[in-house]
């Protein structure tokens, strides 16, 4: 594994760009394009679009926050 990942926070720092920018576009409404809020709306409308975001909520909660807790999960 890397000392310093490096490439992770560029990847982190695009990601995060990329989401503002897009916010900052829809509010404006400079190209007409929904905001994230709206998005979300549109699938929360339908039960299998809540039900696939409570999975990715899900999954995105595990990676982020329970896999790296080692001294959590360690037997006894």
């Amino acid at each position: 594994m890397a000392q310093h990942p490096l490439i992770g926070y560029l990847v982190w720092a695009v990601l995060f760009g990329a989401t503002f920018a897009w916010e900052g576009l829809a509010l404006a409404g400079a190209m007409g394009v929904p905001t994230l809020s709206d998005a979300v709306r549109a699938v929360m409308r339908y039960p299998a679009g809540r039900w696939v975001l409570f999975a990715l909520w899900l999954w995105f909660g595990w990676h982020f926050f329970v896999r790296g807790w080692h001294f959590l999960l360690r037997d006894p």
